[in-house]
């Protein structure tokens, strides 16, 4: 018997989640070292642009990516670095700041509400590099 739904999951997620607001993240992108990480897929990125100075990677990756362990690892990310993730509406990257604090990070948060809320509070976007 099925007794949780995604959305359980992703309501839970953001329980646990730094939950940052559109103006929050880009005056932490102003004010110094961030990883902002783009979690959405590349078809998403090539459709809806992205967020100035993002890394991609895919929601699918971002655990190889992150672990320093992994023969995936990318050196863009550090456990004790300041990261924050989107994606296109904050699910996933309420989700993924889960497994990352598995993995040792401690400094964690998202964009709720993704790229969408992003947009809506008339922030800036690119076409996919």
């Amino acid at each position: 018997m099925r007794t949780r739904t995604v959305m359980t999951l992703v309501a839970e997620a953001k329980g646990r989640a730094q939950n940052l607001s559109p103006d929050e993240v880009a005056r932490e992108l102003e004010d110094g070292e961030v990883v902002l990480v783009d979690l959405r897929e590349p078809a998403e990125l090539a459709e809806q642009g992205v967020i100035p100075g993002a890394i991609h990677a895919p929601r699918g990756m971002l655990e190889f990516y992150a672990d320093p362990a992994s023969p995936y690892h990318r050196d863009e990310f550090q456990p004790g670095a300041r990261t924050i993730l989107y994606c296109a509406s904050g699910g996933r990257s309420a989700l993924a700041c889960d497994s990352l604090r598995g993995l040792g990070y401690e400094h964690l948060a998202h964009l709720d509400g993704g790229l969408k809320a992003w947009k809506e509070a008339g922030r800036p976007t690119q076409p996919r590099p």
